[in-house]
């Protein structure tokens, strides 16, 4: 397993206290249950990237205190505590953008496409074999409405583990994607006619919603560090969208001090942040960032999560963790809507995460990706150089390329003519200006090693005879 505390280096309180005081909060808060098996010395130092020392200072202490145990050839477990904890949770297991066909002989850098090649798919097959023969008579009704509880209790243990967010499973509602759980907070929030906050530019896909159920969008710019937090307190919003651990489309990561302003703001205005974690699996470079949710301590944060980045568009599942709150107005708003999700498609899912196969394939991903980053990154220095510049890329299935003495359609069709595509990202803009036209976005998940040095040089033979401006 893997969690992701957040360990503040600029505070006097050591890390390893640090690290300890958070294992030590969540079993005592039933959230780390006993029999829960740690992970490793080297996993936790590799995950969290601290060293070894703080680890095993964080890990000895609770093992002195009786909150771990160390069994020998077996690993390190949570071990059963006399105190019960005050406030349990349930947990009792531990666990694109539509696109139209392309040609195979362009080399494609649309964003939303995944790795095929590396896809588990015998494995997913079983899984929807064993679904469909399961017991009962379970195949032939609707699924419960907030979703299958097995999954929601599967997502509720994965999300504690590899983003901090603690909740339970009566809290998860199932969406068939992003843009369907947008739809249902417009509904729950009765946002028809208000003003709600969003990233500007940001992802075009929810601003469309939004839109459609008659809301107010007010575009917040974006600073060097992300969202600008002093425009919207000067806004009339009560609500916002935001993507604060990989800023999309530009790339950026909220730090934590406009976390905690962001946060603030919703609690003095009683407005409701949405966090859209679309693709948190994939960060190359420093520290895990804990999400925005795993930091909201009066449940004013609405989390989104997805399916559709770290395993399969085409399974559309999404969903979305409400604060306690507003589950029982959900419950009563939404009693005469059925589930919108396969049960099998989502029976499926339990199994496969059960399996500890979707962690398994998520690190393999990681893996992947991270080597087709670097690729693309390196293909870019050596065969386009100081043509363009790279907009911000830890993290991610894509990067931004700002152009100099092009413009992306001039590039866009010169880049058809020599059978590469790339794609202009000015759709992301609410009011676009002048100098968004001087972006092009490359999306890499589903690109080979060698599709991607490929198709990079194909797009420097585009920028031959242009002059820097």
């Amino acid at each position: 397993m893997e969690f992701t505390p957040f360990l503040d280096k600029e505070l006097p309180e050591p890390l390893y206290n640090q690290l300890y005081h958070w294992i030590k909060k969540e079993i005592e808060g039933g959230r780390l249950l006993p029999g829960t098996k740690m992970p490793s010395i080297r996993q936790l130092t590799t995950h969290l990237k601290i060293s070894r020392n703080t680890v095993e200072a964080a890990y000895q202490q609770l093992q002195s205190e009786g909150y771990l145990e160390s069994v020998p050839k077996s690993g390190i477990w949570v071990a059963e505590i006399e105190k019960p904890p005050l406030h349990p949770i349930v947990v009792e297991q531990p666990i694109r953008l539509e696109s139209e066909p392309t040609s195979h002989n362009f080399v494609d850098f649309e964003y939303g496409n995944v790795d095929l090649d590396k896809f588990p798919l015998k494995k997913w097959k079983k899984c929807l074999s064993d679904a469909v023969d399961q017991e009962n008579n379970w195949l032939f009704q609707y699924s419960e409405k907030q979703g299958e509880f097995a999954l929601r209790q599967e997502i509720s243990n994965y999300l504690l583990q590899s983003r901090g967010v603690r909740s339970t499973p009566d809290q998860i509602i199932i969406t068939a994607g992003t843009q369907a759980s947008i739809a249902l907070i417009c509904q729950l929030l009765d946002l028809q006619g208000e003003f709600v906050a969003m990233e500007e530019p940001g992802y075009s896909g929810v601003r469309s919603v939004l839109e459609d159920h008659k809301c107010h969008i007010e575009p917040v710019p974006l600073e060097k560090d992300g969202l600008s937090v002093e425009h919207l307190l000067t806004s009339s919003s009560h609500a916002v969208y935001v993507t604060p651990s990989h800023q999309f489309p530009i790339g950026m990561v909220l730090p934590i001090t406009k976390r905690m302003q962001l946060l603030k703001w919703a609690y003095q205005s009683e407005g409701y942040i949405i966090e859209d974690d679309y693709d948190s699996e994939f960060r190359y470079l420093g520290q895990p960032i804990p999400s925005l949710k795993s930091l909201d301590e009066e449940e004013r944060v609405i989390y989104l999560g997805t399916f559709s980045k770290s395993f399969l568009p085409s399974v559309r599942l999404s969903y979305i963790v409400f604060p306690t709150s507003l589950i029982a107005q959900y419950s009563q708003k939404f009693a005469a809507y059925n589930q919108s999700v396969s049960p099998i498609i989502q029976r499926a899912m339990v199994l496969f995460m059960q399996s500890g196969e979707f962690e398994r394939h998520v690190r393999r991903m990681r893996k992947l990706y991270q080597k087709k980053h670097q690729a693309l990154l390196k293909s870019i220095e050596q065969y386009i150089g100081p043509q363009v510049e790279v907009v911000v890329e830890k993290s991610g299935l894509h990067i931004l390329l700002k152009l100099k003495g092009i413009t992306a359609i001039e590039l866009i069709e010169r880049a058809l003519k020599k059978g590469v595509r790339v794609y202009s990202p000015v759709r992301f803009w609410l009011n676009p200006t002048p100098d968004c036209h001087s972006y092009i976005l490359l999306g890499f998940g589903g690109l080979s090693v060698e599709e991607i040095e490929e198709g990079i040089k194909l797009l420097a033979s585009c920028l031959e005879g242009i002059e820097e401006v």
